[in-house]
């Protein structure tokens, strides 16, 4: 794994990306690539790429995506203003888990966040994900919010 690359994901990333999201059991949101779902998918990485305060990251092991990130900069006014980056959809994939490909990731979020200006990374986790719980414990972060959500 000395050979882990970290880059901008590009959109002939996509596919890769979301069977790294499909076999995720756990916090399975129904993601499938299919010839169906695949305009949606399309339209939302080309949002994410407009937007600056949206960043999507794939890992690579050998020229394989071996896992994927999005980070999303989040002015706000509480804190003296302090920009906080939020980590969603981190995933590896399943067969190469437990092998530091994770820990390499957020350690790049965090440095990513720092360089540009960021106080703080956050990220939320479903509560049934006890094993990814300790990890990110291990890694410095701290239980602090109850999170929320409606689906509409």
């Amino acid at each position: 794994m000395s050979g882990l690359v970290i880059r901008e994901a590009r959109a002939e990333d996509l596919e890769a990306i979301i069977r790294l999201h499909e076999e995720d059991a756990l916090g399975s949101h129904g993601d499938v690539w299919s010839p169906e779902t695949r305009p949606a998918y399309e339209a939302a990485f080309a949002a994410i790429e407009r937007s600056p305060e949206n960043r999507l990251f794939v890992a690579l092991d050998g020229g394989e995506i071996v896992g994927t990130f999005q980070l999303t900069f989040i002015p706000n006014l509480t804190g003296r203003g302090a920009l906080r980056v939020k980590v969603e959809s981190v995933k590896v994939k399943a067969a190469r888990r437990s092998g530091g490909i994770g820990a390499r990731i957020m350690a790049f979020a965090e440095e990513h966040a720092r360089a540009n200006g960021a106080a703080m990374l956050e990220l939320t986790s479903n509560k049934t994900r006890k094993n990814a719980h300790r990890f990110y414990e291990r890694l410095g972060f701290e239980r602090s919010h109850e999170g929320f959500k409606k689906k509409f």
